[in-house]
């Protein structure tokens, strides 16, 4: 039986989990969620993703949400078959997968996310951009590039020579900054422009970028 995701097609962590069982050849079924129809915050929804927000997943039976640890089970149940070591298991090499995926949540997901939402969500919603705070997100986004251009100037990858989920948790919305909102952050860090053009060239990703 596929795995199956719930969620909407278009949505940036949806198209992330699908690319992740890509990268670790499961199959997997996208179950429709309308979200613009407000179906992610019907009790039926919320029975299983009581955050309603999307996706969550349903793997014969067991249901899991957050799209992070959605990755993490994926990588580790499927850890034999796919890009290896996606999580990797030696206790140091983990440990600094960890730390790179903080890297992550903390000092890129929050700026690109408020970028994203002050750029298209208000704008879907009807309403305008708060131009201050976006201007502060976007230096705060390019000094937190600063530091990676220096750590990617001394590895290929945020958590050393191969490719985990620490890298391909930036995907989603490191498209919409770079690529979709036209922020240019790339050309004056060699470095990231590198990592960037390498993550954003694999095969699963390309096959997810524009829906799940």
């Amino acid at each position: 039986m596929a795995l199956k995701i719930h969620g909407h097609a278009n949505a940036p962590l949806v198209r992330l989990v699908a690319e992740v069982c890509r990268e670790k050849e499961v199959p997997y079924e996208l179950v429709n969620v309308e979200v613009y129809k407000g179906e992610h915050k019907t009790p039926a929804f919320k029975e299983f993703q009581p955050f309603g927000q999307v996706p969550y997943i349903n793997d014969d039976g067991f249901i899991l949400y957050e799209s992070r640890a959605i990755c993490r089970y994926i990588a580790k149940k499927y850890a034999s078959q796919g890009t290896p070591d996606l999580v990797p298991r030696e206790p140091k090499a983990e440990a600094i997968f960890e730390q790179a995926v903080s890297i992550e949540t903390s000092n890129f997901y929050p700026f690109a996310l408020g970028i994203t939402a002050e750029k298209i969500i208000k704008k879907h919603r009807g309403l305008e951009p708060n131009e201050a705070r976006l201007s502060d997100l976007v230096s705060n986004l390019k000094a937190k590039l600063d530091v990676y251009e220096v750590i990617l100037g001394k590895q290929a990858y945020l958590a050393g020579d191969n490719i985990t989920l620490a890298d391909l948790f930036h995907l989603p919305y490191g498209t919409i900054v770079f690529e979709e909102l036209g922020y240019d952050m790339l050309e004056d860090r060699p470095n990231v422009a590198r990592w960037w053009k390498d993550i954003t060239a694999r095969p699963s990703w390309l096959a997810v970028k524009a829906k799940a």
